[in-house]
């Protein structure tokens, strides 16, 4: 079990808090439990939050991995002609790394300023949001979109246009609860319904 880059400071920085802690208390217990308590309590919520698991897995040929850890909101078309979206939604509990659905180059990435509506909400589709685009084998393109929430105000991109990603590889992370959209042509058959739960590089998504 790793962490994501983004959370070793602030890992690091509860440590530090909870060793300070740790030393005010030989003179004032009043300030160094609670700073102590806090700092602890700070550090284990960041490694729980910003943990990035191995992920192994091999799909098998025509499988689409999941890019994310959570819940499947909707299946549907929203209004593009032959692309099937699927949107994931991430809790405080989940884990925030988005994966590499398939083999390819990275074709497209955008960044767009938005709102920060709740994640799960309609109008999280207008939230501040990154596009990730891959193109694989036969032309095929799949688009990930990392959007925020009401608490995430981040988003970290691991890779750039022209890079070359393997499927399962990390592409970046979403800080706090948040919302991963999948584009996916029509020509791949979802295999996941609304409701279920699904693990980034784990789940087979769809098949071509």
């Amino acid at each position: 079990m790793g962490f994501a880059p983004e959370g070793i400071k602030l890992i690091a920085a509860g440590i530090i808090a909870a060793a300070l802690g740790g030393v005010v208390i030989v003179w004032s217990r009043i300030v160094g439990i609670p700073l102590l308590v806090l700092g602890l309590a700070f550090a284990s919520f960041s490694a729980y939050f910003f943990r990035d698991p191995e992920r192994e897995k091999v799909f098998a040929p025509g499988e689409i991995a999941c890019p994310a850890d959570g819940t499947v909101m909707t299946i549907k078309n929203e209004g593009t002609p032959g692309i099937t979206v699927v949107r994931i939604f991430l809790s405080v509990l989940n884990v925030h790394v988005q994966r590499a659905p398939m083999e390819g180059k990275i074709s497209k990435v955008k960044y767009t300023k938005g709102k920060f509506a709740v994640a799960y909400a309609p109008e999280a589709a207008d939230n501040e949001r990154n596009l990730i685009g891959i193109t694989g084998e036969y032309g095929r393109t799949i688009t990930i979109e990392q959007i925020t929430g009401a608490i995430a105000r981040r988003i970290a991109c691991y890779v750039k246009e022209g890079e070359d990603v393997k499927q399962g590889q990390r592409v970046g992370m979403i800080y706090f609860g948040s919302q991963v959209a999948v584009y996916l042509p029509e020509t791949a058959k979802v295999l996941v319904k609304p409701g279920d739960k699904v693990a980034g590089a784990e789940t087979v998504l769809a098949v071509w």
